[in-house]
């Protein structure tokens, strides 16, 4: 019984999730949810008793795996792995969880009202640690006199339009959808616009990321 209740709530918070990307919090209705999950509308009272808190389920989705894309921030390491896990953290995350993203960066754009405290201050208080982190290598001399606030901003926003802007990306480069040389193309790129940009020194064996990214 445990693996069908599993299985259903699978279904349900995956359908809410391209449910509230699709149409917003407001405009999505539980029975289109139920829809396009495969499950009678009751069900989906049942497993999360109302809309508000499938919402914050599909919220509280995407912000564990946020969290942990900057786990190469918090222990320590050279600049440029660190950067390069970070982005194909975040890349990975616009590939696999699209919708819960797109539902993410909606919930920030409207002030972030059904966010918790507690998820509010794990966020910031994880961005403020990556700030610092970068902060300290200026400091150190390991990279170059940029505004490490904005630099953050920046990667955010290169990595997250992978999945806030598929439909524009796809239709620019004439794919029905992108692929996984999409978004390791993508991926590489941001890599090093980060890396060269910020005059960070990388190991000659990572080279093969850039010979890679010439190729194609």
């Amino acid at each position: 019984m445990s693996r069908i209740r599993e299985r259903n709530r699978a279904l349900i918070l995956r359908a809410a999730s391209e449910e509230f990307a699709d149409k917003g919090f407001a405009a999505c209705k539980t029975s289109d949810i139920a829809a396009k999950a495969g499950v009678p509308k009751p069900n989906v009272y049942y497993y999360f008793k109302s809309k508000e808190n499938l919402y914050r389920e599909v919220l509280e989705s995407i912000i564990e795996p946020l969290l942990q894309a900057s786990a190469p921030f918090n222990k320590p390491g050279k600049p440029a792995d660190v950067l390069r896990a970070y982005i194909r953290s975040k890349i990975r995350i616009s590939r696999e969880l699209p919708s819960a993203s797109k539902v993410f960066a909606s919930e920030i754009m409207h002030g972030a009202p059904q966010l918790s405290a507690e998820q509010t201050s794990q966020l910031n208080t994880q961005a403020k640690h990556n700030i610092a982190c970068l902060q300290g290598w200026i400091d150190q001399g390991l990279m170059a006199k940029v505004d490490p606030h904005h630099l953050m901003f920046s990667i955010w926003a290169a990595t997250q339009t992978y999945a806030d802007f598929d439909w524009q990306i796809s239709t620019v480069t004439g794919k029905a959808s992108l692929d996984e040389a999409d978004y390791e193309a993508a991926a590489q790129t941001i890599i090093r616009m980060v890396i060269k940009g910020c005059e960070i020194a990388e190991d000659p064996a990572q080279s093969s990321e850039q010979v890679k990214l010439n190729v194609q």
